[in-house]
This record gives structure tokens, C-alpha cells and sequence, in this order.
């Protein structure tokens, strides 16, 4: 009998040790995973978002990139998402009413979690309060929707590619033009084989010694002039190099010069010309009388204007003249008639 007792006992105690490790377990298990200490140790607060991006129950809060709480349920507030966060109280001073909560990503796989700015200039936050929010999705999130753009934009290329729109799509759908392409390119490499195998004017100049030779013997020909020009040798050379030519040509623009500032001050036939007003003058009343002689004739004044303007005048000078020319022309048929010569020696 006092053997069963003592089983029972044992078996007893096992069993409190069992449970009391379990629970230390438990409690050590909430206080690694919890990133803010045991339960005891945290505050609630809550942040509203459009778009959770995902989040679930458990994900990480961090404040200056440091784990300090956890997401402790997600559910639906209207419209929007309403996040309970459970904060360690050791950075409650740094939530306030001016930090704010965003979303940000836990990796490159895009874990979401909840990033908060510390305020420690404002007012804590108090239990089950609001903390403001900002729905930017972080630097890590930005990139991976970054990297998302860019792959659909590369998925749309690939695809406009492989259905022949754009120039590089029909280069390699096109079959025409691919053909040609390829007609192009043994069209090059034609030209390079006669051109390696000495044929046509490149060619010659690129394998023909004599070509060759000719050029060279040219430059060394064009050498020899241009130091001939440069030692003053030959017409060209007196003519880039003789002192006395550059003298004389400077002293003709000297001249140049000095006959334009002659002109310029009117000195000289052409200086007056040019500078004095009296000429101008008498051109423009000369203009004038001849304005006025023009008129008068127009207008049939004088001698010179009847002429011009009288019709009868010029009929009776048309007359006049008829009548003397018809005048001659009986004197050229009988002289006689009109022209009697007497000679009178003695007055008989």
C-alpha cells in the first residue's frame, strides 16, 4: 500500500513538471516571437490602411529598423483595413501623435510589415489609439513594383516582337526582309573579295605595287614643292616669302586706306561727290525743271508742246510736205519748165 502511494506521487510529479515546462516554453516562445517581450510588456494601438498588401497576423513592426512589436489581427474596418499593433513599451515615448506608419517589406520576397517614424517630440500614443498612416509601400516594395513594371513592360516587348510590330520585330518575323538582309551581306562580301583580290580602283590601289608606288612618288613630289615654297624658291615661294612683296602690299592698302579717309571728308572730286549737298541740290532742280518741261509738252504748251499736241499743226506739216514733195518731183521731170536761166551780156 505504501508502495502505490509513493508511484502516485512520482507519477504526480512528473506530470506538474510536464505542464510547468510547457508553459515556461510557451512563455519563452511568445517572448522570442513576439518582438516586444511577454504580453505584459506591450500596448495595443491601431493604424488604418487602404491596401494591406497582403499582411497577416504576426508580422513585424519595427520603428528606426528596429523589431519592436507585432501585427496582432487584421480584419476589415468600412472600406478599409484596420491593423492592431502590440508595441513594446519600451519605445512609447518615440510613438507619438506625429509618427507615421507605413508599409513596408520584411525581404526581397515582399513580406509586408509595419515601419513607424519616432516622434519623441509629440505626444505618446495611449492605448487602442490611432496612429497615422501613409500608404507607401517602402523602398524595398517600391523597387519590387519597380522590378513588376519593368517585367510587364518586357513581357509587352517580347510579345510586340514576336508578332512583327516595330522595326526590330519585323527583323526578325519579316522573311522579305531578311532576305534582303542577306543579299545585302553577300553583296558586302562580294565587293570585299574582288577588292582583297585586286580588282576595280580600290582594289588596284590596295594590292597593285605600281599604285602604290605612284602615290608615294606624288607625295614625295608634293613634299619637295612645299619646301621649295617654303625656301622662297620659284614664283609661289618669292611670292610667300619676299619681304618686299608683303611691304608692297601692305603699302597698297595703306594707300587704300588713305584715299577711303579722303572720301570720307569729302575731299577730292569723288569726296564731293559723295559728301557735299550742292550737287545733290542742282540734281534735284534739274529734276525738277525737266518735271516741269515734260508737263508743259504734255500739256501743249510752246512751240515744241503744239508740236505735239496740235493735230491740225501736224496735218498742215503733213500737208506741206506732201506738197513740196510732189513740188520736186515735177522739177526732176521738167527742169525747164520751172528753172529759166537768161544771160544778159549788153543789157538786149
Amino acid at each position: 500500500m505504501p508502495r502505490t502511494r509513493s508511484i502516485a506521487w512520482a507519477q504526480l510529479k512528473i506530470g506538474i513538471i510536464s505542464v510547468a515546462a510547457m508553459t515556461l516554453a510557451t512563455l519563452l516562445i511568445l517572448a522570442v516571437g513576439g518582438q516586444g517581450g511577454f504580453f505584459w510588456e506591450r500596448y495595443p494601438i491601431k493604424a488604418l490602411f487602404k491596401d494591406v498588401v497582403g499582411m497577416k497576423t504576426g508580422a513585424i513592426v519595427r520603428v528606426a529598423g528596429s523589431d519592436v512589436g507585432k501585427v496582432a489581427s487584421v480584419e476589415f474596418s468600412g472600406a478599409q483595413v484596420e491593423v492592431v499593433l502590440e508595441i513594446s513599451k519600451d519605445v512609447r515615448h518615440l510613438i507619438t501623435d506625429q509618427s507615421v506608419g507605413s508599409l513596408g517589406s520584411l525581404s526581397l520576397l515582399g513580406e509586408p510589415i509595419v515601419v513607424i517614424t519616432p516622434e519623441p517630440q509629440g505626444q505618446a500614443l495611449p492605448d487602442w489609439a490611432y496612429l497615422k498612416t501613409s500608404q507607401s509601400a517602402g523602398a524595398v516594395a517600391e523597387a519590387a513594383a519597380a522590378a513588376k513594371g519593368a517585367l510587364a513592360t518586357t513581357q509587352e516587348l517580347l510579345k510586340g516582337l514576336n508578332e512583327g510590330r516595330g522595326s526590330m520585330g519585323k527583323l526578325m518575323t519579316d522573311e522579305a526582309l531578311y532576305a534582303e538582309m542577306t543579299s545585302l551581306a553577300k553583296a558586302a562580301n562580294a565587293v570585299t573579295q574582288q577588292i582583297n583580290s585586286g580588282k576595280g580602283t580600290v582594289g588596284a590601289l590596295m594590292n597593285d605595287p605600281a599604285a602604290y608606288n605612284s602615290m608615294r612618288a606624288s607625295l614625295t613630289e608634293l613634299e619637295g614643292m612645299l619646301a621649295k615654297v617654303r625656301r622662297g624658291e620659284g614664283s609661289l615661294g618669292v611670292l610667300m616669302n619676299d619681304p618686299a612683296l608683303s611691304k608692297s602690299l601692305t603699302g597698297a592698302s595703306a594707300s587704300m586706306e588713305a584715299i577711303a579717309g579722303r572720301i570720307n571728308r569729302g575731299e577730292g572730286t569723288v569726296g564731293k561727290l559723295l559728301n557735299q549737298d550742292e550737287l545733290y541740290t542742282r540734281l534735284d532742280g534739274l529734276t525738277t525743271r525737266l518735271d516741269s518741261l515734260v508737263a508743259g509738252l504734255s500739256s501743249g504748251q510752246g512751240t515744241a508742246g503744239q508740236l505735239l499736241q496740235d493735230k491740225r499743226l501736224y496735218d498742215n506739216m503733213n500737208a506741206a510736205a506732201t506738197s513740196l514733195n510732189e513740188l520736186i518731183a515735177e522739177i526732176k521731170k521738167d527742169p525747164k519748165k520751172y528753172l529759166t536761166v537768161r544771160v544778159s551780156i549788153f543789157g538786149g
